[in-house]
């Protein structure tokens, strides 16, 4: 990120001076910091007062910057007097920051002059010390001593400037009449010539437009682009922010452009969540799922050890059709992901869906002929075809983020119900090593397991604060989907038999 200081002038109004150019610095991608020459009280209608800070106190401003900071590239706006001048020349030889965007400002947008001949004499001197110039073309007018008339007057001054000056020169045209509004970079001595034309955009709020441009062009330049290349950004996002200006409606004068319209257009202004935050959110949304997964007769009989065998051999033979199925979806889970690590951690999950889960369930099902077409000879009950059916659905329309956000709950509600079972939450029962299920229970808390969750979790969330709001909120709608799944999966075997 580039550093891009700007020394000018405050407008407490917010569209003009230092306050202009910290916003589209930031706009531009760049950090801004400010050493104020002057002080205003103005606001969308005029300017009311000037008061000029010590130079002395000028110098300090610039000095404690430049002492700590580095500091890629500097605008130069409003200079209100000789010495004040004088001292922004002799920091800038002291310095010599490796890109200066000097905007001459010395005429008023109402054609007064704002420098006293004296103050416009030494300013003109300052010139040699930019890499670019920015003037306008009353500003350009007094620069090169004549008339400016027309764009054709503006290109010859502007490369008479130029070469007197050793600078290249924004040439602004703006003030042109008519329905366009071209600007030039002319560069004498590095032979470019390149013009950038454009429509004029009709709006009366071009408060600061001059003092944005060339902060804007500080900061791109900054990052490296070449002068053209620079222009050409630098007046897109101008040009951008004056289309939008109207919508500010700030003042009854000439209010200022939107520096950030195209931004919060693009990319909002809410903020994005942690991963931390996302998963003790969509945590925090599955409390009632929870404890009604708790309160389910087919948990609380087998935390107890009573329930009926038929209705646990129909819940492993439901199971065991869904994790042939959840094994498909994390293998498609892996296929998406778009780094190693993550296509390792899904696979991995496949491949322990298929021969861990399921070797266990044919332990139980189909013993002698262990994992087999035997072993998913049930009919798929409704709660299992509804969450598979939920499953492929979700894997059918490719998007990884939503993809792991529907598999996590099988992760993570199994992990939590088998923590809390084997540390008493549900009595003493699970841990007696005479329950007859004991064998399946230890399963629940199966250390790897956990160490599994925590990574699916940390992937999911991962993905979901990357994610833009629609996309969470499509993983967040997958993932609760899931998890309203896996209750309806564990009431379903003694809710058959009640039927």
């Amino acid at each position: 990120m580039p550093h891009v200081l700007s020394i000018a002038g405050s407008d407490p109004s917010g569209g003009a001076g230092i306050q202009a150019d910290l916003k589209a610095i930031a706009a531009n991608g760049g950090y801004g910091m400010a050493a104020l020459t002057a002080l205003t009280a103005q606001n969308t209608q005029g300017v009311r007062a000037v008061h000029v800070p010590p130079a002395d106190f000028l110098r300090a401003q610039l000095d404690a910057v430049g002492d700590d900071i580095r500091i890629d590239a500097v605008k130069v706006g409003m200079l209100a007097d000789v010495e004040v001048i004088r001292t922004v020349a002799a920091w800038l030889r002291d310095t010599q920051p490796p890109i200066v965007v000097l905007d001459p400002v010395m005429i008023a947008t109402s054609g007064d002059r704002l420098l006293h001949p004296d103050a416009e004499r030494e300013l003109r001197s300052l010139l040699s010390l930019a890499t670019v110039v920015t003037p306008n073309l009353a500003e350009l007018a007094v620069l090169v001593g004549h008339e400016v008339t027309d764009w054709a007057d503006a290109l010859t001054a502007a490369r008479e400037l130029s070469a007197a000056m050793g600078t290249a020169v924004l040439v602004k045209g703006g003030h042109l009449p008519g329905d366009e509004a071209p600007d030039a970079l002319i560069d004498t001595a590095a032979g470019t010539h390149a013009e950038f034309p454009g429509a004029r955009i009709r709006t009366a709020n071009t408060h600061g437009t001059g003092c944005s441009l060339s902060a804007a062009l500080a900061t791109r330049l900054a990052t490296g682009d070449d002068p053209a290349t620079a222009v050409r950004a630098a007046r897109a996002w101008l040009r951008e922010s004056l289309r939008a200006a109207d919508d500010l409606e700030i003042g009854r004068g000439h209010g200022p452009i939107h520096p950030f319209s195209g931004l919060w257009a693009r990319g909002g202004v809410e903020t994005r969540p942690t991963p931390e935050e996302v998963a003790a959110a969509w945590w925090d949304e599955t409390a009632a799922i929870r404890r009604d997964i708790d309160a389910l007769p087919f948990v609380r009989a087998l935390a107890g050890g009573t329930l009926d065998r038929d209705a646990f051999v129909f819940y492993l033979a439901q199971d065991a059709l869904y994790l042939r199925e959840y094994a498909r979806v994390l293998a498609e889970a892996s296929r998406l992901a778009p780094t190693p690590d993550e296509q390792a951690f899904w696979a991995e999950a496949a491949h322990g869906a298929i021969r861990g889960e399921l070797e266990l369930h044919a332990s139980w099902l189909t013993p002698e002929t262990g994992v087999s077409g035997a072993t998913f000879a049930a009919e798929p009950a409704p709660a299992t075809v509804a969450y598979l059916d939920h499953l492929r659905a979700v894997a059918f329309g490719g998007d990884y983020a939503t993809v792991i956000a529907a598999v996590l709950p099988c992760f993570w509600l199994y992990t939590d119900l088998g923590e809390r079972l084997h540390t008493g939450a549900f009595g003493a029962a699970p841990r007696d090593p005479r329950h007859p299920y004991a064998s399946w229970l230890a399963t629940y808390a199966d250390p790897a397991f956990a160490e599994a969750t925590r990574q699916a979790v940390a992937h999911v969330a991962a993905a979901a604060a990357r994610a833009d709001d629609t996309g969470r909120e499509r993983m967040r709608r997958a993932f609760l989907a899931s998890s309203a799944h896996e209750r309806a999966f564990f009431a379903a075997p003694v809710a058959r038999a009640v039927v």
